[in-house]
């Protein structure tokens, strides 16, 4: 049966596969790195954990999806993040979604909720709270990046020489904020409160989920084409995203090592080599 798919992507950043080292135990779930989660450009390291792959989200980092066909033919890539389809936000069945097309061995790049023929809104790491998912009443699959790759049907494929030209755009790296320097000394109860303060700002992190936003509007001009795709997908891969604080929780990372006013004390000493200094003189 002849799927109506949403495009091939005209604009937009179309760039090989880098190299990205992935374990063993992650080759199986991954193979070929047909899917990778890109920030500032750079792929995101994946871990495997109890037959899933797993990513940590970086609060505040825009990020996009790569997506690279394998395959000598094209194929037709259902994607999906927080279970909202990243061309129309509906939620369907991998089949009956709307997909986005790649030529054998192609690579693109999609940055963005598709919102009409010509633009896009960046992928952005936040909160449930805040989260796109949250705004159209649909939270039932925050936190997971799904792909589902389809195969033409037929092995029939001949470079088609009137498709619109690829504009490459690099997709602009998102705004920092600017890092406060190290407070200066300050007294003892100012300390007390700045930790506080700390362990306050930490524990609400530790509650936070991640979940991905609408962003930055960015040009992503598309074109509609109909593929007759084989009915079983042939690859899926599905990425779970967490917030550091939930990847330490579920075991896939290490607990950092907390540091308290007794371990300071521990590590005092009595004496340094050297001599009393002088005082500042008065003026």
């Amino acid at each position: 049966m002849a799927h109506k798919l949403a495009s091939l992507i005209v604009a937009g950043v179309i760039v090989s596969a880098g190299s990205h080292a992935i374990t063993s135990a992650q080759a199986t779930l991954y193979p070929a790195a047909e899917v990778e989660i890109l920030v500032n450009g750079a792929p995101q390291r994946r871990y495997a954990h109890h037959g899933r792959l797993y990513m940590e989200a970086l609060k505040g980092h825009e990020y996009a999806v790569r997506l690279r066909n394998p395959y000598p033919v094209r194929v037709g890539v259902a994607l999906s993040v927080d279970g909202l389809n990243t061309i129309d936000a509906r939620h369907t069945s991998a089949p009956n979604a709307r997909k986005w097309v790649l030529g054998p061995y192609e690579t693109v790049t999609i940055s963005g909720w598709q919102t009409s023929r010509t633009d896009a809104r960046r992928f952005e790491f936040t909160t449930e709270a805040e989260s796109y998912g949250q705004a159209l009443g649909k939270i039932e699959n925050l936190g997971v990046i799904s792909a589902v790759f389809f195969k033409e049907r037929t092995a029939r494929y001949t470079s088609d020489s009137s498709q619109e030209t690829i504009t490459r755009s690099a997709p602009e790296a998102p705004p920092t904020a600017g890092g406060a320097g190290a407070p200066p000394a300050a007294a003892a109860m100012g300390q007390r409160r700045d930790e506080s303060a700390r362990a306050e700002s930490a524990a609400k992190a530790n509650e936070d989920y991640a979940a991905t936003g609408m962003g930055r509007r960015t040009d992503h001009a598309i074109t509609e084409v109909s593929l007759d795709l084989e009915a079983a997908p042939a690859h899926t891969v599905n990425i779970r995203y967490e917030y550091r604080a939930q990847l330490v929780r579920l075991g896939i990372l290490p607990a950092p090592r907390a540091s308290s006013p007794l371990d300071r004390r521990e590590r005092s000493r009595g004496f340094e080599a050297g001599f009393s200094p002088e005082p500042p003189r008065r003026r």
